[in-house]
């Protein structure tokens, strides 16, 4: 996400090296480049092209390499990927894009990356790249088609830096059968209210856990679920003028209100819970309940891994304070600005995030696994829709994903499970351990929030947020 298909690890290199690097990569002019990559025509030394990409380790984009090689029998461009671990890409990309090295042609970055590397210059605009292009393929293309809100969090300075693979919001799940067996029925636009009721008499009744959460350290594990539900009880990070708001009634209220739900009607060991973990429990029928990534319904209806096919509901993200409260992470391709194959590089990149290829990946591969999250045609074909029941509340989901305005009340930052500064990779990492202990029950979460707010405060401070 954020999980991903795997965006649950989301650790990134400390913040400190990230700004310390910021000054050293300049893109090249997108000109003639844009030119040469909207009409699809190679550089022009005439030579067989060949484009390297860094990507993450997980299933969508195993699937990306195989089909790579139509890809170079169509084009004659040689493709090689650098795949690694999502904690190991982070680390070698930023060093690398920071540097001016080059090393990469395209590289594969999260939406909370693309606005901090697109200010750091470290990755190409490619709003020239479109503007150059044939009117047919621009159409073809179809930027319109992707959500609102996913290319929203790959903008800068009203320019698109980066083209979305696949995408996740969030949503709960649940046992049908286990629900019924409790006597209950999962309302269509439940409340967390609504929810931790249920997940106590379902637990009652069912002899497991009501409800499985992450509560796992970290940035991207346990604060994915948690930042979208203190949003939706009208909590946040900062109000408007950064001051931090992590003491606040209202945060302190959802915080607690998480801790005390793992407790009356959770998974044990929750601090060694996160998307994986989850992810087992509810597709061997150990849990009633879950709460993450829209992206894992695809492995709770694969037969293949699932023992609950056929068995589960789905609703949007709970409400409290706040509607549309669900989360909104992306795994996208960007150029990295030192490549010296811009042309070529967006040209696969368009490949790769088009219509034309999802349908590939869905006739060749399954349509459960085709890449979601990204384009409104996907969720409109007949085709994926009966092979994902799911289709119509992921699209709901994602549309009504509030990247822009993820607060009840405004406040100076984007992104809902995340804080869009790049000092969150950071902060965001120790506010987690402070709320693990609270989870375990080391401290009071009173305790853990006032840490955190201290914490929050002093970044305010010293990033310069703060005058």
């Amino acid at each position: 996400m954020i999980l991903k298909k795997w965006t649950t690890s989301l650790g990134l290199l400390s913040l400190s090296a990230l700004v310390a690097l910021t000054a050293c990569g300049t893109p090249a002019s997108p000109g003639k480049e844009g030119k040469d990559a909207a009409s699809g025509e190679a550089a022009a030394d005439g030579g067989k092209k060949t484009l390297t990409i860094a990507t993450v380790n997980n299933p969508d984009m195993a699937i990306m390499q195989k089909l790579a090689k139509d890809y170079e029998k169509e084009t004659g461009t040689t493709v090689k990927f650098s795949v690694l671990p999502e904690n190991d890409l982070r680390k070698q990309v930023t060093v690398d894009v920071s540097m001016g090295g080059g090393k990469y042609d395209i590289v594969t970055i999260g939406n909370y990356d693309a606005a901090i590397w697109a200010k750091n210059k470290w990755i190409e605009p490619l709003t020239s790249y479109f503007d150059s292009m044939p009117a047919d393929a621009k159409a073809k293309y179809d930027l319109e088609d992707i959500f609102p809100a996913v290319r929203d969090g790959l903008t800068y300075d009203k320019q698109l830096y980066a083209l979305p693979f696949y995408g996740e919001s969030s949503m709960l799940y649940y046992n049908k059968d286990m629900l019924a067996k409790a006597g209950v029925t999962m309302p269509e636009h439940p409340t967390w209210e609504q929810v931790a009721e249920i997940a106590k008499k379902v637990k009652a009744a069912n002899n497991v856990p009501g409800i499985v959460l992450r509560g796992l350290p970290g940035w991207g594990e346990v604060l994915a679920p948690l930042n979208s539900i203190i949003h939706a009880f009208g909590g946040s990070w900062y109000d408007m003028n950064w001051n931090a708001k992590l003491n606040s009634p209202e945060t302190v209220k959802a915080v607690k209100f998480y801790a005390d739900l793992l407790k009356e009607a959770g998974q044990p060991g929750a601090t060694t819970t996160g998307f994986t973990e989850s992810l087992t429990l509810m597709s061997t029928g150990k849990a009633a309940m879950w709460y993450d990534a829209t992206v894992a319904a695809g492995f709770l209806n694969n037969p293949k891994n699932s023992q609950v096919v056929g068995k589960i509901g789905y609703v949007k993200a709970p409400s409290a304070a706040k509607d549309n409260t669900g989360w909104l992470w992306s795994w996208n391709l960007a150029i990295e600005a030192a490549s010296k194959n811009k042309a070529e590089a967006f040209k696969f990149m368009t490949w790769a995030t088009s219509k034309e290829y999802i349908a590939k990946v869905g006739e060749s591969e399954g349509w459960v696994v085709a890449p979601p999250g990204t384009r409104k045609s996907t969720y409109e074909n007949p085709k994926y829709k009966e092979a994902a029941p799911f289709a119509d509340i992921v699209m709901q989901s994602m549309m009504s994903a509030d990247y822009k305005k993820p607060a009840k009340d405004p406040v100076p930052y984007q992104g809902i499970q995340f804080v869009s500064i790049p000092e969150f990779q950071q902060l965001g990492t120790e506010v987690s351990q402070d709320i693990a202990s609270a989870l375990t029950g080391s401290i009071s979460v009173e305790d853990a929030m006032k840490k955190a707010q201290e914490k929050a405060e002093k970044v305010a401070v010293s990033g310069g947020y703060k005058k």
